[in-house]
Formats: structure tokens, sequence, C-alpha cells
């Protein structure tokens, strides 16, 4: 068929897998880009390939250092380690503009001197028919003596016209774009720099990237490069269109539905191995199973379990399954990931003997958590200084018939022996059936003169944590007085 370039051979089919994450540092490293990067990296590992890391920095204007750093710490908070050094695509420049001059020479390019009021002619032309944008290659095979004065041209490549290229896309299927719906691109800007189009091939060979796994807004992409890739007598990677991310209602991913920057989420106290098990589940499956390890997920992945469909992001989800994990964490790894999140709401050192009381809580603060952040507000009335400040809500608690209460238990608590749960939890329900109380009369004041708050994890838990001697001080900071309300 004319104009076609010829599929995988079996030759690349037998060849190392080589995948290549490719961000543009326009911007920060986003969910749809992370997932990109998670696939591709899962692939090279399950293929004991290699995966590879290309900055793809040709928008100079627009790059900077800051989303480079982004994309780096991005990339390490998520787990997914790189082989080889990074490449950065603005360095090969000079082999890019090499070869779309060689493509010149071989007949395969021409040089262009469309002004851009022919090119924006061009396009309200298009506009005002209802179809897209192409260049209608004036110069295609006009004559180089024509060219006006004082203009630099640009090179554009010289696409076939016949026919259709096919792209035999391991997650699309075999898709066939007709020739003439893909103009002749720009391979060479008329200040000689390289476009993103001839740079990506050049590297993607360089690099020998086998598999090209990316978002299916590429597509179209794909049929112009693969035809690149055939002018310049090189075999195409195995191409791989992942479906975009959209929102929960079904629109577009956004910033209403949650869609953040990576590092925004490891703000937000997600764990990585929670995002990473996310992701993976945005698009892919494995039977039923809902939580994957990262080892599981290395065995399991294949590119055929990928689904067609756009997947949607749907915050809630992530933060159920985040605190999965936080459940499913070692406590001492996760009092080592609690640490600078504390440090940061206290504005200050911590406390030794907070931290302390903090290991000894977590088991009761990791069931409701549904984040790291919110863990760390749950336990910061471990870190507070005496006297406590209460909230309005737990101030209204203090009433003089609940401060006798709990003076009458002060009492009684300081007389306890063996300072556990078992025994204080038996101690105050003791305490509340000798006065024909309810629970929940003596816990919740109780809570405010402890914590400052009306939520905390139990009042047993908070008050085995707090130890004797500190229970005692704050009930007593608060005795016969009228406490502070407002923190």
């Amino acid at each position: 068929m004319p104009g076609t370039p010829p599929m995988a051979t079996l030759e690349q089919e037998n060849m190392p897998v080589v995948t290549r994450f490719a961000p543009s540092p326009t911007g920060f490293l986003h969910i749809g880009g992370a997932r990109t990067a998670l696939f591709n990296w899962l692939y090279a590992r399950h293929n004991k390939g290699k995966f590879l890391l290309r900055i793809e920095d040709t928008d100079r204007a627009r790059s900077t250092d800051e989303a480079v750093q982004a994309i780096f710490d991005g990339l390490a908070w998520l787990g997914l380690d790189h082989d080889g050094e990074v490449v950065k695509q603005s360095e090969g420049a000079e082999r890019h503009a090499a070869l779309a001059e060689k493509l010149l020479a071989a007949g395969k390019a021409y040089r262009c001197w469309c002004s851009p009021d022919e090119l924006k002619e061009m396009r309200e032309t298009a506009r005002a028919e209802g179809r897209p944008m192409r260049y209608d290659g004036r110069w295609r095979d006009r004559d180089a003596g024509e060219a006006p004065a004082g203009v630099a041209p640009v090179i554009r490549f010289k696409a076939p016209r016949d026919g259709e290229t096919l792209i035999d896309d391991l997650v699309q299927g075999p898709v066939r774009i007709a020739n003439e719906q893909l103009d002749d691109m720009i391979l060479l800007r008329s200040d000689g720099t390289p476009t993103y189009m001839l740079s990506v091939v050049v590297d993607d060979h360089d690099m020998q990237v086998s598999h090209a796994i990316r978002g299916d807004d590429h597509l179209t992409n794909a049929a112009r490069q693969t035809q690149l890739f055939f002018a310049l007598g090189w075999q195409a990677p195995r191409y791989a269109h992942i479906p975009l991310i959209h929102g929960s209602d079904g629109a577009k991913l956004s910033k209403r539905h949650g869609a953040l920057a990576v590092g925004a989420y490891a703000d937000r106290g997600i764990l990585a191995e929670a995002m990473c098990n996310y992701l993976l589940r945005l698009g892919w499956s494995h039977g039923d199973d809902e939580t994957i390890s990262r080892q599981q997920a290395i065995e399991w992945f294949d590119l055929a379990a990928v689904g067609r469909s756009p997947a949607r992001f749907d915050m809630d989800k992530l933060s159920n399954l985040n605190g999965h994990y936080i459940r499913q964490a070692e406590n001492s790894g996760l009092l080592a990931r609690l640490r600078p999140i504390l440090t940061k709401l206290l504005a200050e050192e911590l406390d030794p003997t907070a931290i302390s009381r903090l290991e000894m809580l977590l088991p009761a603060l990791k069931p409701r958590a549904k984040n790291l952040v919110e863990m760390s507000e749950n336990a910061l009335f471990l870190f507070l200084q005496r006297p406590l400040s209460l909230e309005d809500k737990a101030a209204k608690l203090i009433t003089s018939d609940s401060r006798a209460i709990t003076a009458d238990l002060s009492v009684e608590l300081e007389r306890l022996e063996s300072w556990d749960v078992e025994s204080l939890e038996a101690l105050i329900r003791r305490f509340a059936e000798g006065r024909s109380l309810k629970i929940g009369k003596i816990a919740q004041p109780l809570r405010a003169l402890l914590t400052g708050k009306t939520i905390s994890p139990g009042i047993f838990d908070v008050l085995a944590c707090l130890g004797q001697k500190e229970t005692l001080a704050r009930l007593a900071d608060n005795a016969g007085e009228t406490p502070q309300a407002g923190r």
C-alpha cells in the first residue's frame, strides 16, 4: 500500500524492552504524566528491560528548571527509578538539525517560505470549512528561485500523500490513518532549531526505545512520526496509546476534580504506594484485585490488560485506598513520615516525650485516618504545651457539673496502679455506673480537657498514651476555673 511504513518486524519483537518517560518541563508532574511514567516503568521492569528518562525541553521559552526539578521529585516520591543518565532533548539539537538537512538532500524534505499571513489565511479557511488546519503544500514542488527576499525558510517533511499509515498499537489495536489527512510538518524552524516532532523521532531511535507508551492524544503524532522513521530508514518503536484520565463526572480532568501536581498529593498526606496502586488501577486491571503491591504490579503488568476507555479519577476512592495503606503500614515507618508534617504544623522541634506518646497512640489513630495530614492533626494534642487552650465547642462542655465529675474521677485515676487501656476502661465504666451516668457524660468533658477538642482517638487510648502524670496535670489545669476557649 503506497506510503504505508512496515509494521513491527520479528526482530523488533525480540529486541530488549526499552521504554521511556519523556515529559515536557513546562509545568509540574500531574496525574496523567505520573500514570504514563508508572506504566512505562512497570512494563520495563516486568520484561527485565530499561526505563529511560528524557526531558523534552525543545520549547525553551516555556521550559523551567523548577518544572524539571518537580518532575525529578515526583518520580522519586513515586519510587520510579530510571536507568542511565537523564537525556535532555535540547542537547541533541545539532544532531536533530543535521538529520533534517539529510532528508532535505535526499528529496524527502523541502524549504518553505510561507509568510505568517499565508498561514493565517490557511487557518481561517480551515475554520470556515469546519476542518483541522493543514498546510496546503504550496512550497512542496515550487522552485526555490521564487523565494521572497529576506525571508528565512522552515524545512518541512515531504509526507506521503497517497495510501495510509498503519499503527499496530498495543492498546488501541490496528489504527489506520489516511495520509491525505496529514500535512507536511515542520522539521526545522526558520531559526534553524528542530521541532518536537523531529527531535522525538531521533531521540527514540538513538535511545533504542522499543516501546513508546503514552497518552492517546499522541495517536496522530504516532502516524507522523512513523512516516519520519520510515523516511530515515529506521524502525519505529511499538506504540501503546493509553486513554486519557477523566474526572469522576466523565468530563476532562481538571483541578475541580481534585487533579493536582503529584507533589501536592504528597503534601496532603497521600502515601506514594497508595498513589501508585491507584494510578495502576486507572485503566488497567488484574481480575478483581484492588490492592496490589509493587512486586505484584511488576509481576502482573502487561499492556493487554490496559482498557481502551478513559479512566475516571475519583479523589474519594484514592482517599479510601490511602486509608487502607495507612492501616497496613508499619508503625516505625509511619512515625518517620508523620514527623515532618508535625514539625510543619507546630513550627517547632518535636518533643521526644510526645513522640514516644505518638508511637503508642498510632494503633488508635490508624483505623480512621484517610491521610497523614489528618492523622497528624488528630495527634497534635500530644505536643501542646500546658495549660491547653480549648476550642469553642470543647470549652462549652466544661460546666460546673462536668468539672465536679472530672475532679472526682481525677482522685480515682490518681489511685490507679496499672495505667493501661484495659484498666482505665474498667475504672471509668465502674465510675460511671456508680453515678448512674452514661459513659459519654464522662468521656466528652474528659476529652475536651485532655485534647482541647471534641474529636479525638478513643478516650481510653488518649489516657493511656498521655500517661498518668500528664493526664492528671491537664485535668488539674482547669480544676475550679473556667477554661480558656479559642486556640
